[in-house]
Formats: C-alpha cells, structure tokens, sequence
C-alpha cells in the first residue's frame, strides 16, 4: 500500500521522473488485484441496440421517437439510419447535450431542426427544453432511449433519462431501452447527492460513480418512486450480452467531444470537480480531461494554452492565458483503469498550494459535489482519509438500494 499511496498522485511524476513512476505503476497495476477482472474486447460485448432480433418486431408498423447521439450506433452504423434502412418508421429524434450527431459543445444549446442525412424531425432536448412535451410525443407509439453514459452522477444522460421516462409516464407511451456498457461501472464512489443540491447535473440521492449501466439506473428510478409522475413508465429493456461490472470496458466511440480518450474518461469522475474552480482541466487543447492547471500555478510541470475550439470549447475557461499545471495522461492510462476509486489528490493539492484560497472554489463546486460538505472539508485541512470516511454510511445506504436493480452479476 506504501507503493500505491505514493504513486497515486501524480503530482510526484516532478519528483520521482517519469520513467520510474510509470514503472511503480505498472508493478501495482500488476501486483495490487484491482477489483474489475481485465479488458473486454469490444468484439465480445454485444450492446442492446446491436440485438435487432430481440426488439424489431415491437417496433415494427409503429412511429417511433428516438432519443439518441452520435455513440447510438450498430456496428459503425448510427441507430437511426439503421432503424431506417430496416424500414422502421423513425418520425423524430430527441437530442441531449452535444446534440444528435455530435454537433455541440459541453453547456451549447442544440437547435432544434432537421437531420440532414435523414430527414428526420430532431427536437433539443437541452438548454430550456430538457422534457419532451406531450406535443413532441404526439402521434409517437414507443420511444427508444440508446446513448452511452459515462457513468458520473454530473455526466447529464441519466438527467435527460429521467425526463424522458417522466414524459412516457405523463402521456401512456412506452419505452424501450438499449442498455450499453458502464466503463465505471465495476466500483462506486463519491459523497451521495443531498437533495437540497439538485440540479440537472445531479437530479438524485446517489454518488458520483454510481456502478450502473443506463438501463439499471432506469429500473432504480421508478422503483424507488424517483420519477416526478404519479404514473409509471412502461419500460422494456434490450440487455446486451458479454459484459457485467466485473468487466472493464474501452468504449469504441467517444462519449462526447470532450472525453476523447480512455484516459479523460478514466479520469473524468474525479476531475470534473476542477470545472467548480478556477482550475482550467484542458477543455480548449488536445488534452481535455487529462491535463489540469491555471495562470501563476506555483507548482507544475506542464504548460497548456486553451483556445476556443468550435464543436468542443468556445471560450473555454482561461482562454489564450497559460497555465503551469499537470498532464495525467499516463496516470489515466496506466492506473486509473484499475483504481476503483476517485481521485481527491490532485483536488486538495492545487488547493493547498493556491497562493490565493479565497477564489480558488466557484459556487458551481457544490452542485459537482451534491452538498456543501466536501469543500468545507478541503478547505479545514481534512485529510482524504477523513473525507473518504464521511462517504461511508451514505454509500452503504445506496450499496442496498443498487442491488435491488442490477441486470448483471455484480462486482466483487
């Protein structure tokens, strides 16, 4: 544990030289017994959407809304061009965040309009339209949810699912769901959400890494009565097959513009605090989610200047301003795989080495945190230990609620 202790930060990488640290890393990769099994190839996992033989006839002679983006594909091909050529009748698509084919950026409003390539009508469901209303579900007889999550309370997808099973619930229309794999989904970890900090990045009581695949979440919230309706929402389910949270997963596609690489996917639960800081976390360089720093960082040993990148950042935070900072790429890829955890570290040094405190939090970190504890907390000098420790009866609470919902064997 000395060896794991020492190397979890990567703020060491200065200290230790890179080529030792990534060696110390790969001896406790390889010696410590991660939770999760080994990689999966994606070869061997077959999605719900890939399992036409298992919902076509339900949808067959129907009008079928689709809420899908650009990772709701069929072997390369996007779900609802196949729906199409398959002679289903696709009458309109909901797009969420980044919109329907990957078009916008993380916080952009998606337009509503037209998809070229189809013709199919495409309605927005983000900015001030993030619940379908009963005149965008009129004449639709099923609506199909298929969009790979990321498995973090404050990635928005399982905001929009529970929007989405609200409205099938208010207007009696059924929902089918083509489950994908959770590439966190083999741990759990983070504070649980008090409610008192609902937002639509983060609408329920549960914890950052929550361990679920979509359509897990989507049975925990209508059966915990989480759902703004007193309906309930008809729900079936397409599993996929070859995956279960033991596994680990590389997704084929990226999850969104800016978690391009297994590294910034590994490492987005615990660096998606830094966007309630003054933190810049590579959003407007080739870095994204696995870089981290700002102007007069006193201690660093990367150097990065954001730029607006359209599709991906505009106007990021510190835009054309250099920040002295970290690259965690090799960490993210190297052990985060199999960490199993959050990573506090990096949050509570840059904190502790801020030459000025009073502006380092915005009042967007609560909302990242689901409560007002956790930047008390690094703010006292609490020691991760401490923090970890307060996680602990919430988490077993939630430990017993997941359970009731899983569709695969568990994680050991």
């Amino acid at each position: 544990m000395l060896i794991r202790t020492s190397v979890c930060s990567v703020l060491h990488f200065r200290r230790l030289g890179i080529v030792n640290c990534i060696a110390l890393l790969l001896i406790v990769i390889l010696g410590s017994g991660c939770k999760a099994q080994s990689f999966n190839d994606t070869a061997h996992v077959v999605t719900g959407a890939e399992r036409t033989s298992e919902y076509l006839p339900a949808l067959k002679g129907k009008n079928i809304a689709i809420v899908a983006n650009p990772t709701s594909q069929i072997n390369g091909t996007h779900l609802v061009d196949s729906l199409i050529s398959l002679k289903v009748k696709v009458k309109l698509v909901f797009a969420p965040e980044h919109g329907f084919r990957g078009e916008a950026e993380a916080g952009e409003h998606v337009e509503d309009g037209f998809d070229k390539k189809s013709g199919v009508k495409v309605v927005s469901l983000y900015g001030n339209h993030k619940k379908p209303t009963a005149d965008d579900l009129k004449n639709i007889d099923l609506v199909v949810f298929d969009i790979q999550d990321v498995g973090a309370r404050f990635y928005t997808y399982i905001s929009t699912l529970q929007y989405v099973m609200e409205a099938c619930a208010d207007n009696k229309i059924p929902l089918m769901i083509f489950d994908r794999p959770n590439p966190h989904g083999y741990y759990i970890d983070g504070p649980v959400l008090d409610t008192a900090f609902r937002s639509f990045i983060g609408m329920q009581p549960v914890p950052v890494v929550h361990g679920m695949t979509i359509a897990e979440y989507a049975l925990m919230l209508s059966g915990e009565h989480w759902l703004n309706t007193k309906n309930d929402c008809k729900t079936t389910i397409i599993k996929m097959t070859g995956w279960d949270h033991n596994v680990l997963y590389r997704l084929p596609i990226p999850p969104s513009p800016n978690l391009p690489t297994q590294a910034a996917i590994n490492l987005y639960p615990s660096l998606c605090f830094f966007e309630g800081t003054k933190v810049s976390l590579g959003r407007g360089t080739d870095l994204p989610f696995q870089q981290i720093g700002y102007p007069g960082n006193p201690d660093g040993t990367k150097e990065f200047t954001p730029i607006s990148i359209p599709g991906k950042a505009k106007n990021p935070p510190h835009e054309g301003e250099k920040c002295i900072g970290f690259d965690l790429t090799d960490f993210g890829t190297l052990y985060a795989d199999h960490g199993g955890k959050l990573y506090l570290n990096w949050l509570m040094q840059l904190y502790n080495d801020a030459p000025v405190k009073t502006d380092f939090f915005t009042p967007f970190f609560e909302k990242l945190a689901g409560n007002a504890s956790l930047r008390k907390q690094i703010e006292a000098g609490d020691t991760e230990d401490q923090i970890r420790n307060s996680w602990g009866p919430d988490l077993e609470k939630f430990r017993a609620i997941r359970k009731k919902y899983l569709l695969y064997t568990d994680f050991k």
